[in-house]
């Protein structure tokens, strides 16, 4: 029997981590689970039907009907819809399709008396067929003279759990779990990821949290706060640390504060800034760059932040942030969601849903906060994974019952 690594206590990461992380842990470290986000298709199209034509068979002469099925059809309509079961056997059928192929006719009813020699068999998506086509077609294999054919709704795209297909094969038409997700990330894939950064994610988040109160504290800003990581074969090491600064510098009026500082944004020129130190130190034939920008405060404004912004960056030969994970305490904006695909960021796990402003989850705006109804705009766009763009990444929730904000953030402010 073989024994399972043992798995790791809170002390253990802490232990593990370079002076510079030990020297601005808080002393209270939430702890919480990872909930992995739904995307835009995960919650919109899991039900999306089409109309297929179903015929069927004598067992004997199935193989004869599905050799002919692929002389007579594309090739694309033979190899697809491959989450459906192509022959079902009456049994398997689910109930209202059994009722409503039984009162056809006297011989639907014999079929499904006893142990039946036939079996049905799905054609193709109906929108692209021809019955007459069809039937002249499955005229010629004996025992179908005079062919039977009905259409039924089936899903269009494969179910994403084993749950799923077993409900959808009571409900349409027997299907397979393929053990994939078209709508999303592998399941494998995410499983994994999930087992990798759930022993310390608390560590990180609570650092964020950290940078998020003394920032508003310290009036630069709203209670937000991000934290980067870069996950290596030697470990974790923080790469740059971020409070949000819309009012460092900025009359604190009417208006939103300056947008370019948000915590992502820092975050994210941090990260440069190390890049561009590090390609520098090589170049030494020229004056030192000045690499702050004024527009983005991403000047180390708290300590926390100078500590970590003065540590080298432990890839610098990579691109921007790729594959580096983002812990945030506040759903980003689709500003900052976007900048955070543009980066090349690997991971993202937020702490609280800006339902109304974020960018990264999928479901309707207000979701699960029923004072926050009225004011509608439709789905999130759930910019973690999407199909028309040229990047991807996996995108978590924190949900921790100890984890309390100190300070308010209004559900209607741009993270």
């Amino acid at each position: 029997m073989q024994s399972s690594k043992p798995a790791s206590t809170m002390v253990d990461v802490v232990t593990a981590q370079q002076q510079t992380v030990k020297d601005i842990i808080p002393s209270d470290i939430k702890h919480g689970v990872l909930v992995p986000l739904k995307t835009t298709l995960e919650l919109r199209d899991d039900h999306a039907c089409t109309n297929v034509i179903i015929t069927r068979t004598p067992v004997k002469s199935a193989n004869a009907v599905i050799t002919l099925l692929r002389a007579l059809l594309p090739e694309e309509i033979v190899k697809g819809m491959p989450h459906l079961r192509r022959c079902a056997k009456p049994v398997d059928l689910p109930a209202h399709l059994k009722l409503q192929f039984m009162h056809d006719d006297f011989v639907s009813r014999q079929l499904h008396t006893g142990k039946s020699q036939w079996i049905y068999v799905i054609i193709g998506p109906a929108a692209q067929l021809s019955q007459q086509e069809l039937v002249d077609g499955l005229s010629q294999v004996e025992g179908m003279a005079g062919p039977w054919l009905a259409v039924a709704p089936v899903p269009t795209l494969a179910p994403t759990s084993q749950v799923q297909a077993a409900m959808w094969s009571e409900q349409f038409w027997p299907c397979v779990y393929r053990k994939n997700n078209p709508l999303g990330p592998h399941p494998s894939m995410v499983t994994r990821q999930t087992d990798e950064i759930k022993p310390d994610a608390a560590l990180w988040m609570a650092l964020a949290h950290k940078v998020a109160e003394e920032g508003k504290e310290a009036g630069y800003g709203e209670a937000m706060g991000a934290c980067v990581v870069h996950r290596g074969p030697e470990g974790c090491q923080v790469v740059a640390l971020a409070t949000d600064a819309r009012w460092h510098k900025q009359h604190n009026t009417g208006s939103t504060g300056n947008p370019m500082a948000h915590c992502v944004m820092r975050a994210i020129s941090m990260v440069a800034q190390k890049l561009v130190r590090a390609e520098d130190r090589e170049d030494t034939g020229g004056p030192d760059p000045i690499l702050e920008f004024e527009a983005f405060q991403d000047r180390p404004l708290l300590e926390a932040e100078d500590k970590v912004f003065q540590e080298d960056h432990p890839t610098p030969d990579g691109y921007l942030c790729h594959d580096l994970e983002l812990y945030v305490t506040h759903e980003p904006c689709v500003m900052c969601s976007m900048a955070i695909l543009h980066s090349r960021m690997g991971k993202v796990i937020l702490c609280e849903r800006m339902t109304l402003t974020g960018g990264m989850t999928a479901e309707i705006r207000g979701h699960d906060q029923p004072h926050l109804a009225d004011f509608g705009g439709g789905h999130g766009l759930g910019l973690f994974w999407r199909r028309e763009l040229n990047w991807s990444l996996i995108a978590w929730e924190w949900e921790s019952s100890e984890c309390d904000h100190k300070y308010a953030v209004h559900p209607k402010v741009h993270a």
